[in-house]
């Protein structure tokens, strides 16, 4: 495991913040039963602040024919038939993960081929388990071709926790399944859009692990 480099900036502001605090408490705070739980809280927080970040590095990524896997670690919080209105104009098989804070929040490809659409929306900050944060939050939409011309959508969200969608590729860039693609920063969600005839590998209330996790199985 490593902290993301992304994570750095936000890391050392944390650090010196909670440190601030806690050596306040001890300094000017007399009553020991007040400053010692200030300190604690200032530790976790510095602490969660790390494990936010990290990264794992012993996973290995599952490798299957047709398969989707999930880009993100999380739970399953949607498997429904929808009409996808932003690339396909037609009927999807959708999977919502839900990532908490506590999850890792680095996202992965879940198919290789090549992104064939890209784009970035501006928005709200609902909570990403909000069935509308699909459509309303600050949100980055994906789809990758594979080489059979099969096309999966996915769409980076972010929850009334994040403060930013981070992605590291454009329309053009080759994708391989288990590479890094982003990172949202704190509560988000990752949406999937799969044709109607995909073999669905999970429930509502699993919990998935990116690059290891096959969502469905593609016809």
């Amino acid at each position: 495991m490593y902290i993301h480099k992304k994570g750095y900036g936000v890391i050392t502001t944390v650090v010196i913040i909670t440190a601030i605090i806690a050596t306040a408490a001890f300094l000017f705070i007399p009553l020991t039963w007040i400053k010692i739980p200030v300190a604690a809280l200032c530790l976790a927080i510095a602490f969660w602040s790390f494990t936010f970040f990290r990264v794992p590095t012993n996973r290995k990524t599952t490798i299957e024919d047709n398969a989707v896997v999930s880009a993100a670690d999380g739970e399953v919080v949607v498997i429904e038939e929808v009409e996808e209105t932003e690339y396909f104009h037609d009927k999807r098989i959708q999977i919502s993960i839900f990532m908490s804070a506590y999850n890792v929040h680095v996202n992965w490809f879940p198919i290789n081929g090549v992104v064939s659409y890209y784009k970035y929306h501006p928005g709200k900050k609902l909570f990403a388990i909000n069935p509308k944060s699909s459509e309303l939050n600050e949100r980055n939409t994906l789809v990758v071709k594979d080489e059979q011309g099969r096309e999966v959508l996915f769409r980076q969200i972010a929850g009334v926790m994040a403060r930013r969608i981070i992605c590291h590729v454009d329309k053009g860039a080759d994708a391989k399944v288990g590479e890094e693609f982003g990172l949202i920063r704190f509560g988000s969600r990752v949406d999937f859009f799969l044709p109607l005839d995909s073999k669905i590998n999970v429930k509502i209330g699993d919990k998935v692990k990116g690059k290891i996790s096959t969502l469905a199985y593609l016809r």
